[in-house]
């Protein structure tokens, strides 16, 4: 497959982390680049050559004026929390949002399209490293981010197969890196323990990937992707104490040295649950996310590396970049308020 500068590529959510930096490095490779995000999204990871279009995955009309004369489509868009007030509207962006923007991608006759899930839909447990074969079972203790990645996912396969829907799918494990605005779980795990709140931990533990390493890995999928395959785009296994060791280390803070027990933090986790129905703040710890931690979430992307030439760096790689970006968006943060005040009218910051 040939590209240049001449080829349009659609990136749904390109205003987010996974998106951002699938958008930046497709600018990179010399492709147009459409980024598709909603009117209210910021604006940090977007860059000044894009196109950009405003709209929402559930409207047709704004996705048929973004697919109009694209390519190539990267649907990366999803609501990712693993918790929210109404559940219903993470499966409308994730479920209902993925199956009209693959109509509407048949519909403008994209050529290709790299369709974002994640290892939520995988199934790993104590036997070994997990791969694509392992796959979840819908079920009701489900929460609704997991539930909707894994019927969205089935929903684009069963469109591959019955309406030739040109699809090839990845399933990045947990990203890490420069511009987690959000931000994501797994940064946001970064984020509390740089800032000391994370005094104890449970024992499980993450794949660990570069966010930049998963942008190269969708690019690979929409070169050398098989159509109707999935890929697995990891990185290094680590068990969870040994990351909060490293962030400790890197923040001059002391490392966690308390494993707890799950049993006491289902009570925390419903009361921080409540509570957030009254803030309207997502709980750091919430029932989805302690659930997610009881299994160790080890991943083999071999199949990857084999089939699309994917590569992924040491972990502490990706673990520094974000500790640096978080740290730096936290000084800007903090300056903020004393440049506004003396920036003259109009000027950006007021």
């Amino acid at each position: 497959m040939t590209s240049d500068t001449r080829d349009i590529a659609l990136v749904t959510g390109a205003s987010g982390f996974i998106g951002g930096a699938v958008a930046g490095l497709l600018h990179e490779q010399g492709f147009c680049v459409r980024a598709f995000v909603r009117p209210t999204s910021p604006r940090a990871n977007l860059r000044p050559h894009f196109e950009i279009f405003e709209g929402d995955v559930t409207d047709r009309e704004s996705l048929r004026a973004a697919l109009s004369g694209a390519r190539y489509l990267f649907h990366v868009a999803a609501d990712y929390r693993l918790w929210a007030p109404d559940p219903r509207i993470v499966m409308r962006t994730n479920l209902e949002g993925t199956r009209i923007v693959m109509e509407e991608a048949l519909r403008a006759g994209v050529e290709r399209i790299v369709h974002t899930s994640s290892v939520a839909t995988l199934a790993p447990d104590a036997s070994g490293l997990c791969d694509e074969t392992r796959r979840l079972e819908v079920c009701d203790r489900l929460g609704a981010y997991k539930r909707s990645k894994l019927l969205s996912e089935r929903l684009v396969e069963e469109m591959i197969e019955r309406h030739a829907l040109p699809a090839v799918i990845v399933n990045p494990s947990a990203p890490l890196g420069p511009g987690d605005v959000r931000p994501t779980p797994t940064g946001r795990i970064i984020l509390e323990a740089m800032r000391g709140n994370m005094p104890a931990y449970v024992d499980t533990g993450l794949a660990v990937v570069h966010v930049a390493d998963v942008a190269a890995g969708h690019l690979a999928a929409l070169r050398q992707g098989r159509i109707g395959e999935r890929y697995i785009l990891g990185g290094e296994n680590v068990e969870l104490s040994q990351l909060l060791a490293e962030v400790a280390r890197l923040s001059g803070r002391r490392p966690p040295l308390v494993k707890l027990p799950r049993w006491p933090l289902w009570p925390m986790a419903h009361v921080n649950e409540a509570l957030a129905r009254v803030t309207g703040r997502e709980p750091f710890l919430n029932v989805e996310s302690l659930r997610l931690s009881a299994t160790t979430m080890f991943f083999d992307d071999s199949k990857a590396r084999r089939e699309l030439g994917y590569r992924s760096r040491p972990y502490r790689h990706a673990l520094v970049d974000a500790i640096e970006w978080f740290g730096a968006r936290a000084v800007d943060k903090h300056r903020a308020p004393r440049d506004a005040r003396r920036a003259p009218s109009g000027a950006p910051g007021e």
